[in-house]
């Protein structure tokens, strides 16, 4: 109505209209609880875990936690109790300062390897170069 000449109600023809612009942006991060992984009371409960080839990409809602493993590498607890190992593309000394990182959510739900980022607690990144599958064997 007020390209057509009108203007609004109560306001004067000299009165300048004043325009506004407001954006929304909404952020999600997911937080994985994590642990150091600590030596066994016990020897002979000690695993070792091998390693053989790991997805590319995997459901963002099936990790239950992380075990730091060293600053390159971290292990990703499954809901189905299966582990993944990230190796990251370079050291992230913060993972294990703060005991925690975050990683945000693709539109596709899945996290994946060459594409997505592990933030520390701090503000650091490192980028997960690939995941490993890892199956328990227990030492002679």
């Amino acid at each position: 109505m007020i390209a057509l000449g009108g203007s609004p109600e109560g306001a004067s023809p000299t009165e300048p209209i004043q325009l506004a612009q407001v954006t929304i942006r909404e952020q999600i991060l997911i937080r994985v609880p994590m642990r150091l992984r600590q030596a066994p009371e016990h020897p002979q409960q000690v695993i070792e875990w091998k390693e053989s080839r790991g997805p590319k990409c995997l459901p963002m809602q099936s990790i239950a936690g992380a075990t730091l493993i060293g600053q390159n590498s971290v292990d990703l607890v499954l809901k189905d109790r299966s582990r993944v190992r990230a190796r990251l593309e370079k050291s992230c000394p913060a993972l294990d300062y703060y005991y925690g990182f975050y990683i945000r959510p693709n539109a596709d739900g899945q996290i994946c390897a060459d594409r997505d980022i592990i933030r520390s607690r701090v503000g650091g990144q490192c980028e997960i170069e690939k995941f490993r599958s890892l199956t328990a064997e227990r030492p002679d």
